[in-house]
């Protein structure tokens, strides 16, 4: 496998991030992060546990349904 893509949508309970992705209907990653630097390690760290050692893909995208938004002080 080349490539996956989760889905990335904001948490609006926790102000955070949940990313999904299906494997077609085998199961699938759902992880969440409270920024986006944490969501990157989640989604990291999901993906090398669901897949064995050498099989994991070589690109991970994610696709934001709604753009993240900045809070400017």
């Amino acid at each position: 496998m080349k490539e996956i893509l989760f889905q990335v949508t904001p948490c609006h309970e926790t102000g955070g991030y949940v990313a999904r992705w299906d494997d077609a209907g085998r199961g699938g990653i759902t992880t969440q992060g409270d920024t986006l630097e944490e969501l990157n390690r989640m989604v990291t760290d999901a993906v090398m546990g669901y897949f064995d050692p050498g099989k994991h893909p070589k690109r991970v995208r994610l696709h934001f349904v709604e753009d993240p938004a900045l809070v400017l002080a």
